[in-house]
């Protein structure tokens, strides 16, 4: 099989892809209503569904724990990790987004025990969440019950044991791939995307994934996103062969410690007979997938019709997860060329600002662009775009979260769908301006009487007076008003690096230049090295430590004058660049054909590019079973696979081997 085209295959559809646990004991401080109690007030809603959640997408946890007080001075209640179960190491343990590595092997489980490769230790993850705790924050855990990595031979031995042998992990048909998703039967008991369909009707299972919930739970966790929920059977879906009753959903909401305080919601994309209504009243919650591509349309277009945009079309429950974006979506439908940065903050204003949904919001990677959807550092491990820290974000999340309890209004004025008016009781008021121009505003609304200021810059003034508001607003932004429960956290403090510095570079050194704003102090730490004092505009030089280390670590930390505190990190790394008339050399493994093909290519943008179609180009024919392969133009980040059309090395699902000028590969 191409590997290639396994490894474009829509990402959403891969998402939508008896040992005892030692460990985390939890010693959280909690209230008589079981919250727990924060060290510091930054003003974050006391349960997870009325504030915002930050998608800590391919964070590590010593990330999220060093980001902390980003994230609660920027409004979220919540953080959301990465799958923290033991997954399948592909790629050699490459640690790209998507290249050498890939962003969704911690969706292969191996295991169900906390820590992988990608995103730290159960020690990491534990002290994650008791940082997460001192900040008032709630921590949600993907994770992934409904598969298995589909290389068998990769998952532990401890939970084939557990669930009584490698068939009994799986439904009788867990390994036929799924053709219908409108057939239930395929789409609960069928192999997603070649991941193998775990047997979640198997008491065993059961019992073995209720441990590891368990000691989430116990090392600090405070909820649960089900990743793919509509591929796991509700009780009246069609059952396996010798299942009596599929119960998976009955167990493990009900039998993990502290069931009745657990925030869970499911992942449901929407289409093809998904049975959302009935999964938010089993779960008590689920994504809202076509409500985030009305939102997104809407965003792009700057027509926020509230005809388009009220219902959030789930039927009567409105207990959903609501985003702009969400890596499904981002991985997969092509929004990284559609939306840019202007069109995310209008739209989260929107949604944030509404009484019900929470809200979650996506940090897309570093640096990313719509031309490079992996960003300028294309790294697992790191954070995200500061775009989570933007100051319309930051005004709507705190909006949000002084307005628990509000009723909700939406409307438009005098038929003008460019400007939408989200109003919370008489206490607070959002206006959005999709359009290009400034528009005046002379209307009645329901805010009380008085004078505000819009929170997003905190000086443009407005006043209410005979319940009548007047003044302008821009084009393309967001006006936040509230005095009640306004939470100041003082002075925000930034570092960071020149816009468009690429992190990934193939001169000797690198030079990158530092930025310090709002900081009385601010620092840099290379490789773990003592923290050096620096100013902004400040350049300094990257290189690699040693001939066999090509990344490069690079810590910024900074501090306001009113005592507040920033972080950053950043992951350099040093590629050779392949030039014009470079050659690499294939020994053929025994069994294979004589027309040996090299397949090139380079994912590292949004758009793949290769050197042919598949399965390559031909390699010449060295003799003594080598075989050889001539660059003919300059490659940055190629990946190359030798196959014979039918063998291929990698294998399948794995990622290209790295380019070095010269060398001979082989199966060894």
């Amino acid at each position: 099989m191409r590997k290639n085209k396994v490894l474009a295959l829509t990402m959403s559809a891969i998402l939508a892809v008896g040992v005892m646990f030692t460990g985390c004991s939890s010693e959280k401080e909690t209230d008589n209503n079981g919250q727990t109690k924060s060290e510091v007030n930054y003003g974050l809603t006391e349960y997870i569904k009325d504030g915002a959640i930050l998608q800590c997408f391919c964070w590590s946890f010593n990330t999220i724990s060093d980001s902390m007080e980003d994230i609660a001075r920027a409004g979220y209640s919540a953080i959301q990790t990465s799958p923290a179960n033991e997954c399948i190491v592909g790629g050699n343990g490459g640690m790209e987004l998507m290249g050498q590595g890939k962003w969704y092997y911690h969706y292969q489980p191996t295991d169900w025990t906390i820590g992988n490769y990608q995103l730290g230790t159960k020690e990491e993850f534990k002290a994650m969440c008791e940082k997460a705790e001192s900040y008032g924050i709630k921590v949600i855990v993907d994770v992934v019950p409904n598969h298995t990595t589909g290389d068998t031979e990769s998952v532990s031995e401890n939970l084939i044991n557990a669930v009584g042998g490698l068939d009994k992990l799986y439904h009788t048909t867990g390994k036929k791939g799924i053709e219908s998703y409108a057939d239930r039967a395929q789409c609960t008991l069928y192999q997603l995307s070649g991941l193998n369909d775990v047997n979640t009707e198997n008491k065993e299972f059961q019992d073995y994934f209720i441990k590891y919930i368990n000691e989430c739970i116990a090392c600090g966790a405070d909820g649960f996103r089900y990743d793919t929920a509509k591929h796991i059977g509700l009780s009246d879906d069609p059952k396996d062969t010798g299942v009596t009753e599929n119960n998976f959903w009955d167990r493990v909401l009900t039998e993990i410690d502290n069931a009745d305080k657990i925030f869970n919601y499911g992942e449901v994309l929407q289409g093809d007979n998904e049975r959302i209504e009935d999964y938010i009243a089993k779960i008590g919650a689920t994504t809202a997938s076509n409500y985030g591509g009305n939102v997104r349309t809407a965003a792009v277009l700057g027509i926020f019709d509230v005809n388009n945009l009220s219902s959030y079309g789930v039927g009567s429950n409105n207990s959903v997860v609501t985003w702009v974006e969400s890596h499904d979506n981002y991985t997969g439908d092509g929004s990284a060329t559609q939306l840019d940065d202007e069109d995310i903050k209008l739209a989260w204003a929107f949604i944030t600002a509404r009484e019900e949904g929470t809200p979650l919001f996506f940090p897309r990677p570093y640096g990313s662009n719509a031309d490079n959807m992996w960003g300028t550092m294309n790294r697992i491990g790191v954070p995200g775009s500061n775009l989570y820290k933007d100051a319309t974000v930051v005004a709507a999340n705190k909006f949000r979260n002084a307005m628990v309890g509000e009723a909700e209004k939406l409307y438009n004025v005098n038929d003008d769908t460019s400007v939408v008016f989200v109003e919370r009781g008489t206490k607070g008021l959002v206006i959005i301006n999709g359009s290009n121009e400034t528009k005046t505003l002379d209307i009645e609304v329901g805010l009380a009487d008085g004078k505000y200021v819009n929170r997003v810059d905190n000086s443009t003034e407005y006043t209410v007076s005979g319940g009548k508001i007047s003044g302008t607003i821009n084009s393309r932004s967001a006006v936040v008003l509230y005095n009640d429960g306004y939470k100041d956290t003082g002075v925000t403090p930034v570092v960071d690096i020149a816009e468009g510095t690429n992190c990934v570079y193939n001169t000797d050194t690198l030079t990158v230049t530092l930025k310090a704003v709002n900081t009385s102090k601010a620092t840099y730490s290379i490789d773990g090295a003592a923290e050096v004092e620096y100013k902004d505009g400040q350049s300094i030089e990257i290189k690699p430590a040693s001939e066999d280390k090509n990344v490069t670590t690079l810590v910024l930390k900074g501090t306001s004058s009113d005592g507040n505190n920033t972080y950053m990190k950043f992951e350099f790394t040093k590629k050779v660049g392949i030039v014009a008339g470079t050659k690499i050399y294939f020994k053929v493994p025994a069994g294979w054909g004589t027309e040996l093909n090299a397949y090139v290519y380079d994912e590292s943008t949004s758009t793949t590019k290769t050197n042919a179609e598949w399965p390559g180009a031909p390699m010449t024919d060295e003799g003594n079973g080598v075989y050889s392969y001539t660059f003919e133009e300059a490659w940055d980040n190629g990946l190359v696979i030798f196959n014979d059309g039918t063998n291929q090395l990698p294998a399948s699902m794995e990622p290209g081997f790295e380019i070095e000028a010269d060398k001979t590969y082989s199966q060894e």
